[in-house]
Formats: structure tokens, sequence, C-alpha cells
């Protein structure tokens, strides 16, 4: 591998291992989410369940649409900026503005992970790249539980790998023309699995008190920078994989974990 990849998987590499969101946000809110998901109404986790999952059919099936296929530059100051309003017109509002904004907010964030992938080479509308932007949503960083010697990168592709695979044939052969397809729907299920656990968190760290009714725009922000952060990462990693097949990077990728 020339050295100027070597140095672009080091870079993917601590995007993709940084510590997790939930980490995060408790730094910005100066306090453990736990004070803010103490506060969650009853019932909450369930409706939010139902929101993530509608809210990434509905990104998988418009993000891209705006985009032009001509390879260009990303624009993550643009997306942060709309993500960053978004954030606030519906922290205006509570939760109950919460359940409202997710569904843009996706879609502005599944609009920057296909900018971000044009920008790395990738089709903003192919099917793959849809993909792979939707395995982003699933990725949240490393966890103090998980083992040093392992990644939660490559451990969270390899859970959604074979479920992967299944909606790429099936976008193959028909498209999103049915989207309730049993391959697409037991994809879409893994990562909302994954994504409304960040997205109760977000909720969560909106409700620590003292925050102040500016928590929305800060917090989509940061929800925004989390998401282009392990885009980048990723489609770095996509690239490289182009270049010297999919084994080579991840044997490079692990050779470099902490044992």
């Amino acid at each position: 591998m020339e050295l100027s990849d070597l140095r672009a998987l080091a870079d993917a590499r601590a995007l993709l291992e940084r510590p997790s969101l939930a980490a995060r946000l408790s730094d910005f809110v100066g306090s453990p989410l736990e004070k803010g998901m103490a506060r969650l109404p009853a019932g909450w986790r369930e409706r939010i369940a139902s929101v993530t999952h509608d809210a990434l059919g509905r990104a998988m099936n418009t993000a891209g649409k705006t985009l032009d296929e001509a390879p260009q530059p990303a624009s993550p100051r643009l997306h942060k900026a709309l993500g960053t309003l978004s954030g606030g017109v519906g922290g205006a509002f509570g939760l109950a503005g919460l359940t409202l904004e997710i569904p843009v907010s996706t879609v502005l964030i599944m609009r920057s992970m296909l900018d971000i992938a044009r920008a790395a080479g990738e089709s903003p509308t192919g099917a793959a790249t849809r993909l792979a932007a939707l395995e982003v949503f699933a990725l949240g960083g490393r966890a103090d539980s998980d083992d040093a010697a392992e990644s939660g990168y490559y451990a969270m592709r390899a859970a959604l790998a074979g479920a992967v695979s299944e909606a790429a044939r099936h976008l193959a052969q028909k498209g999103l023309t049915q989207e309730g397809a049993p391959a697409l729907v037991r994809l879409v299920a893994m990562v909302a699995a994954r994504y409304k656990v960040q997205l109760t968190q977000k909720a969560a760290g909106m409700l620590v008190p003292g925050i102040g009714a500016a928590a929305g725009a800060s917090i989509n922000l940061m929800f925004m920078s989390h998401f282009q952060d392990v885009s980048r990462g990723h489609f770095t990693i996509r690239r490289l994989e182009r270049r010297y097949g999919a084994e080579a990077v991840r044997d490079a990728y692990l050779d470099a974990m902490p044992r």
C-alpha cells in the first residue's frame, strides 16, 4: 500500500474507532446521559423506534435525488448549517418537535453521507452507495466495553454483511420499487435498532437540566459532525478496498489496532 494510502487508512481508523457518540454527548452536556434518560417520558423509546424506521426508509429513497453525479468535493459546512437549523426548529418544541425533526435530520445526514461518498469516487444515486451510507447509521464508535483487540467498525460491518448482500441483490434486480421487500426490511430494521439508540441518547442530552433552549441546534450539529466523520472514514475504507482488495485493507487496519 502506498504511503499516502497508509496515511489515509490511519486517518479513517481514527475517525471510525473514536469514542462513542454517547460519550461525546456526555462530555458536551457536562453530565452523564443517565440524568436525561431519567427524564424521558414513558413510552418514548417505542415511539422513537417507529419514527427511526420510517426516517431511514425515507432517507434511502430521497436523500440522493438532489445530488449531481459529477465528481466534486464534499460540502460538509452546508449540511452542518442545515442540520443545525433543523435541530433548532425541532428543539424549540421539545420532544414533540424532535419526533417531527428526526425524519428531516435523517435525510440531511444521509444526503451529507452521499455527498462524501461522491467525493470518494462513488455514485451518490447508486444502490451500493446508498446501502453503504445506510450502514453508517449503525456505526456509533468504540464503546468502553469493547475488546481493545477488536474493531468496532469491522465487527458491525460483519454483523450487517448478510443483510447488506441480500438487499444489494434485491436492489440490483428490482430497485426500490418494492420497499416492503424482506431483504430491505431486514436491513433497515437492523440499522434502525442501532440508530434509535443514538437518537434516544440525543433526546436524553437535550433533557439534561441546565442545557438550555439552544440544545437542539447544538446537539444536531454534533450529530451531523459525528456522522460526517464516520462517513469519511467508511468511504475512505471503501475507496482503498476498491484499489487493494477488502482483505488487504482489513488486515492493515486491524494490524494497527491496540493489542
